[in-house]
């Protein structure tokens, strides 16, 4: 669903799991050890179902429901009436004695409704209509209204409403394997979207007296049974949106004869429900260059003005969808125009319907919009399946299977501004896009927002910029997240946060995660390694129910990348990037002619250590006999310590000897000194002040005017995630520094990400290391029984 710009106030709530993340540290109060530790335990153990790669496992389930349904459009009392059939398949290990259905229109029902309120206040304006809201307290008659329920044979069955979910008690037990085949008779009340609100039910156009009727979630549709949470069944608020199962449609929508119905699936009998000029169009369109009109402008204008009292009925069947929505009105313009794809070779009839007053946008932008969409995700992700994709204009912004609805109109004289312009065309990316997260990649919405808009949100950037890049994307560059992640953290909440619990619904679900993806993709992981990996997730879990944990394994698992740090900081936290260049050291390498003097050091052997080692060797091992150990019994395994250790050696243990230790190194020769002569030396000192660790970006700008840019990984932090330095060897002196010079880390203060101007010289004492001397890094002398004892 396209982000609305709003804000909650509301109570954070965070499941097990992101408690642990929050508050478990790997070393506690200490400057590392912490940041870049696994997730461990935060992540569900992996099972048969799902693996530790990320993948499916060879038990893996997941439960079918097919679905028969007729209905017919009310126009007049706005009313739909239907009946369904569902057939269920218990696909899991267990037995099942009940299952949930959710009746999500159930939202708009005074008594019936999930009733999770926020906090309300009085406006200084208001409507009458919005005062009938909430002061109602009898029944409005909204939602789903079941008038019949019974078998395959026609037996009522035992059945409760909570709100928006239907609990179906089942005769028997359903086992492993079984199908359950079931009816439904209910009538829909339909709902005026632009005032009650949601995400289905008509607009009423006052200027020429007609609707536009959007039918989602319309329909008794079964939650999903999973290995990992079993029932599904979390109460829908109109926030989280919908976690579905899998199945074939059929579906019969008798309408008015004069109106135009959209679907998800294919329409098999267009030829009884299309004028011959219709349906000779159409048949143009499927090998047509550019979008062809198959009901014209001009003939919806005139199909406005005179209302049919006749009925026709449209059909659709669509294979291996987990939902169906549809669209109806005399209004529409509708168009069409086919898109290849190559890797499946698919050809997708990709569509728009749009009234009048869109026609200016839609029938210029709309269905090319939707071909450039479902062809870009089909390269970043897979290729598309199905044999439709469709845009409706229908001021909204939700999607479902091969269909969606979104905004878009002209002013009244036919004008638009760019700035509408590019807000329908990112709102139809957006939506087209969500065809393939979550309709085909199915993840539960109704727990993890994110996993629906925050990965359609970053496909739709790379969309975005491949429709022109220039387009105003506000979903995926690092630095428009900034705002967001410098707010206060009592108004921050993790990504992991149940969809119900966030407060800020749009920067968390969906711009944080698609800027996080983003940021892995062009300056963690690079572009080749990325694709390769978002590609593998998308191949792995299309038409399954994928869970956080089997992104994340995956992204890992197919890129050879450890980015347990990057999950915990950026998907389970809540700080900020804000990395400061610190100090800038500046030295030129000097050559001194001599070494530096020798060390002295005065040495003593302590006996009494020795005595201690001897106690502790004797009590360890009591009841070991004397001359049983291995280096007792191998000679070629004594050495001067093995006499030493059992006073087989007199040593004097007053004895204090100075010892002269030549340090390892020698005079650089002139030749040598060429190499490094004119070399510039910096040491630059970060500190890391916003908690959240990340790569560090530093563009140098030298005195000749040319720049150079290193990427340091954000591994630099491991040792030290508060404060860590880098040396570098230049060819040319610099003029200044800055750190992250693009952006790309949504660092929130980039005043302390600069350096520039003089500095003292220093001396940097170079010297040639002898080779055979003292290992790098350990003092010559530090072992005093070595330089006393000799050989």
């Amino acid at each position: 669903m396209i982000n609305k710009l709003f804000t909650l106030s509301g109570l954070l709530l965070f499941s097990g799991s992101l408690a642990m993340a929050q508050n478990t540290q790997n070393n506690p109060g200490s400057n590392h050890g912490n940041k870049f530790e696994q997730l461990g335990t935060i992540l569900p153990t992996p099972n048969e179902q799902r693996t530790a790669s990320g993948a499916p496992g060879v038990k893996y389930w997941q439960q079918r429901a097919d679905y028969n349904i007729k209905c017919e459009l009310d126009e007049k009392n706005l009313l739909l009436k239907r009946a369904e059939t569902i057939t269920y398949t218990n696909n899991s290990p267990d037995p099942l004695t009940y299952i949930w259905l959710q009746l999500d229109e159930n939202e708009h029902s005074t008594s019936k409704s999930a009733n999770y309120q926020d906090a309300t206040k009085m406006a200084a304006v208001g409507t009458t209509q919005s005062l009938d809201q909430l002061s109602a307290k009898e029944d409005n008659g909204n939602g789903i209204n079941i008038s019949k329920l019974t078998d395959a044979l026609g037996k009522n069955l035992k059945y409760t409403v909570n709100k928006t979910m239907m609990r179906v008690d089942l005769p028997v037990a359903l086992k492993t394997g079984q199908k359950f085949i079931f009816n439904i008779d209910w009538t829909y009340k339909i709902t005026d979207r632009m005032s009650v609100g949601g995400r289905g039910g008509y607009e009423f156009f006052p200027a020429d007296g007609n609707y536009l009727f959007t039918m989602t979630q319309w329909y008794p549709r079964l939650c999903v049974y999973s290995d990992f949470q079993g029932w599904q069944n979390h109460q829908f608020t109109g926030r989280g949106e919908f976690a579905l199962t899998f199945g074939d449609f059929k579906v019969q929508m008798t309408v008015p004869a004069d109106h135009l119905v959209g679907s998800t699936g294919e329409c098999i009998n267009y030829s009884a429900v299309l004028t011959p000029a219709q349906l000779s169009r159409y048949n143009s369109a499927k090998t047509a260059t550019a979008p062809v009109e198959i009901q014209t402008l001009a003939e919806a204008k005139i199909a406005e003005t005179k209302k049919s009292t006749a009925k026709k009925t449209w059909v659709f069947n669509a294979n291996n969808v987990r939902d169906f929505a549809w669209t109806s009105s005399r209004k529409f313009i509708w168009d069409a125009m086919p898109q290849k794809i190559q890797a499946n070779n698919n050809t997708v009839m990709c569509m728009s319907f749009y009234g009048k007053e869109a026609y200016n946008l839609y029938s210029k932008f709309s269905t090319r919009a939707v071909a450039h969409t479902i062809k870009t995700y089909s390269d970043f992700t897979i290729p598309y399946p199905y044999p439709v994709a469709q845009s409706i204009e229908a001021a909204n912004g939700m999607e479902y299977p091969m269909i969606c609805f979104n905004y878009g109109r002209t002013d009244a004289d036919g004008t638009y501004s760019e700035s509408t312009k590019n807000g329908m065309l990112g709102v139809i990316i957006h939506e087209v896009g969500h065809n393939f997260f979550p309709m085909i990649v199915n993840s539960d919405e109704r727990q993890w927002t994110w996993m629906d808009e925050g990965l359609n949100s970053f496909v739709e950037y790379l969309t975005e910029e491949l429709w022109d890049n220039k387009f105003p994307s506000k979903k995926g560059p690092a630095y428009t997240i900034v705002d967001y992640m410098k707010l206060p953290k009592d108004e921050l909440e993790p990504i992991m946060t149940n969809s119900e619990n966030i407060a800020r619904f749009g920067p968390n679900a969906y711009s944080k995660p698609a800027t996080g993806l983003n940021i892995l993709r062009e300056t963690i992981m690079g572009r080749e390694l990325f694709d390769y990996a978002f590609k593998e997730y998308s191949r792995r879990w299309a038409f399954k129910h994928p869970e956080p944990a089997d992104l994340f394994r995956t992204m890992e698992d197919a890129s050879g990348e450890d980015l347990d740090w990057f999950w915990r900081g950026w998907f389970y936290g809540t700080d900020p990037c804000d990395i400061s260049l610190d100090s800038v050291k500046f030295a030129k390498a000097d050559f001194p002619k001599e070494v530096p003097a020798a060390r002295s050091r005065m040495l003593k052997i302590d006996k009494p250590a020795v005595n201690a080692f001897e106690d502790i060797s004797k009590i360890r091992n009591k009841e070991e006999k004397k001359g049983n150990f291995y280096v007792d019994k191998n000679a070629a395994a004594q050495d001067f310590y093995y006499k030493y250790d059992r006073g087989l050696v007199n040593v004097d243990t007053t004895l204090t000897s100075k010892v002269e230790t030549a340090l390892p190194f020698e005079p650089v020769q002139e030749a040598e000194q060429d190499k490094y002569k004119d070399k510039f030396l910096y040491e630059l000192s970060f500190s890391n002040k916003g908690g959240l660790v990340m790569p560090i970006i530093v563009e140098f700008t030298y005195k000749d005017g040319t720049k150079e840019i290193d990427r340091i990984p954000a591994q630099i932090w491991r040792h030290n995630e508060l404060k860590t330095a880098k040396f570098y060897v230049k060819d040319k002196e610099v003029e200044s520094i800055l750190v992250d010079p693009l952006r790309e880390t949504a660092d929130i203060d980039t005043a302390n990400n600069s350096w520039g101007g003089k500095v003292k010289e220093s001396k940097f004492r170079t010297f040639k290391a002898k080779t055979g001397g003292a290992v790098r890094g350990q003092s010559v002398g530090s072992n005093p029984m070595k330089v006393a004892a000799g050989k």
